[in-house]
């Protein structure tokens, strides 16, 4: 993995920021979360943008922002929204300016991490509890295709 760029995809909820701060730390790289340049780029945070301009208007600002990560200027560990990989040419174009790692751990972890987030995720808020685990289950495998395409697996 000696790529400049490092991108972690996943389900929200696998670790991407998490791991991606301690990928950083130990390798001495620049951490970057995408969601909070998208936040930056957009001056509002991730539920205002969805509010705002909805899914297609924040996949826009996240693409935008996502390439902008070609122009950084020393090694970075980029962790991706869940479903950036999943939108455009997104994942493509990840394999081609970097080095790609989907974080995949079990249902049963992400439903733990995700339950007490709902409020703050736009995709999961209106999600009852019961329904949670079933959502997830067929949100990943509709998703599963284009995190498959990364260069490593951990989980």
């Amino acid at each position: 993995m000696d790529e400049k760029i490092i991108f972690l995809v996943g389900f929200m909820g696998s670790g991407k920021s998490y791991t991606g701060r301690r990928l950083a730390e130990v390798r001495g790289r620049r951490f970057v979360d995408l969601d909070a340049v998208i936040e930056a780029h957009a001056g509002m945070d991730i539920p205002a943008i969805f509010a705002q301009h909805g899914e297609i208007g924040f996949r826009e600002m996240e693409r935008t922002c996502l390439h902008q990560m070609a122009d950084l200027s020393e090694p970075a560990i980029v962790a991706t929204g869940g479903g950036a990989p999943c939108f455009f040419d997104n994942m493509a174009w990840m394999n081609a300016h970097g080095h790609t790692i989907w974080l995949n751990p079990p249902i049963e972890v992400l439903v733990e991490r995700l339950l007490p987030e709902r409020a703050h995720r736009p995709l999961l808020a209106a999600i009852p509890e019961s329904e949670l685990a079933g959502f997830i289950r067929e949100r990943l495998d509709a998703r599963r295709m284009w995190y498959a395409q990364a260069k490593e697996i951990w989980g």
